[in-house]
């Protein structure tokens, strides 16, 4: 793995629900303290939304950390596919052995423990994990747990997390009893490039490193990847696949060609294709510039020497002597525009070192395609293609005389009969 080339103690993107690298800031802080104090007030039923993968179920490994003594935690992977499954299960949970699995006496059964639970000082809390899966059935039982109350004290709590498939059952006209027995309801949201950027340093952190390891172009590759929002799962498994990517290319650290190899990797449909062809473009640009500046600095120039005088029978050869220095005349240096040169190395210095903000156009893409579409014209116009054309025109046009030749000697009444006969001899 790519832990010890980066110097990293352990991997810092696993998608596993793991307390230890929960991002607790934005939504997922103000819904830890939510839950815990709807928890701690005992108001009842608790239902919290979020697309895949937003970290619903590490949220509820933080709510079981944050209660380890005096709340009996009962987590359930799925909902069960009915109600009294649902009874037994909570039965079974609490040490519970019911003499009939007639739903009326189970249900005594439970509330007798959970009495029992709360007059110890402690609590009872569910959490039902894609809840988007239930029944309308199970949802009946859940509102009938609910309603477990020793006057004014909820005996249970319920935490149901679910996708936003879980908005939509509830919202139905036939579940209004349900919804209104909701004591509190949270969404979690996807991150934006801000939190994204933070979350990933976060996670680095956690795992013994820092922000350095992700190049300048390697965050603004994940600016422009996760510009829409992104989910901690979705970030987790780009950001692994990356360091993968630069492990093997034996990189010290990631940039944007290794954002880009991930996405490709992973079928993310991204726009850091473009991004890299900027890029390319932008260096492409900056080695024009710098050979333009290369080609403009100062030369001497040297006078051709004076011809042999050949009238005389013995050439008389002047040789110029250590003690004197040729004329200051002879030697001149090329004139050199200064305003020129100073902006073409403004220009390249300006190219190489510009930032790239990820909330802004990368650029004018019709700008980058044209240099590409120059540079393959420019390749096709070196070749000698006029007497290839004219043999085709004139070729072209011969075919055409054949066959109105043919339509004036044949004996057809119109052309598109000429052309039927033609084809038919």
């Amino acid at each position: 793995m790519y832990t010890q080339h980066f110097n990293l103690q352990k991997l810092p993107f696993e998608n596993v629900p793991d307390p230890e690298f929960f991002y607790d800031q934005g939504d997922h802080a103000r819904i830890r303290k939510q839950i815990s104090g709807s928890l701690q007030s005992g108001r009842g039923l608790i239902v919290v939304t979020g697309p895949i993968g937003s970290g619903k179920t590490t949220l509820s490994q933080m709510i079981k950390a944050d209660f380890p003594e005096n709340i009996k935690v009962i987590w359930m992977a799925e909902p069960p596919a009915n109600s009294i499954d649902l009874y037994l299960f909570l039965a079974q949970e609490l040490g519970l052995h019911p003499m009939s699995p007639e739903k009326t006496f189970v249900m005594r059964d439970i509330r007798n423990a959970l009495l029992e639970i709360n007059a110890a000082g402690q609590k009872c809390l569910i959490i039902i994990d894609e809840s988007h899966l239930m029944s309308d059935d199970v949802i009946n039982g859940i509102r009938l747990l609910n309603n477990l109350e020793e006057g004014s004290i909820k005996l249970i709590q319920l935490l149901l997390l679910g996708q936003e498939e879980l908005l939509e059952m509830i919202n139905r006209p036939a579940l209004e009893p349900f919804k209104q027995r909701i004591a509190a309801l949270e969404t979690l949201g996807r991150l934006s490039s801000d939190a994204t950027q933070k979350y990933i340093q976060h996670r680095l952190k956690i795992a013994g490193g820092s922000g350095a390891l992700i190049s300048d172009t390697g965050w603004e590759a994940l600016a422009i990847a996760f510009q829409a929002g992104g989910t901690p799962r979705t970030i987790n498994s780009l950001c692994d696949r990356a360091f993968g990517v630069a492990f093997e290319r034996e990189k010290s650290s990631v940039d944007a060609h290794d954002i880009y190899e991930a996405t490709q990797r992973l079928g993310l449909r991204t726009d850091v294709f473009h991004y890299i062809i900027s890029l390319k473009s932008q260096e492409r640009k900056n080695r024009e510039a710098s050979a333009t500046s290369h080609q403009e600095s100062p030369a001497a120039t040297y006078q051709e020497p004076p011809p042999v005088n050949t009238d005389s029978a013995i050439p008389e050869v002047q040789v110029p002597t250590p003690e004197t220095p040729p004329p200051p005349s002879e030697y001149t240096a090329p004139s050199v525009n200064p305003s020129s040169k100073q902006s073409a190395h403004i220009s390249a210095t300006r190219s190489s070192h510009m930032p790239y903000d990820s909330r802004m156009n990368l650029g004018d893409p019709a700008t980058i395609y044209e240099d590409i579409a120059n540079e393959i014209k420019a390749k096709y116009t070196q070749r000698n293609l006029r007497v290839p054309i004219a043999f085709l025109v004139i070729s072209l046009a011969s075919l055409a005389v054949s066959i109105l030749f043919f339509c004036h000697q044949s004996d057809s009444t119109g052309f598109s009969d000429c052309l039927i006969d033609l084809f038919n001899f």
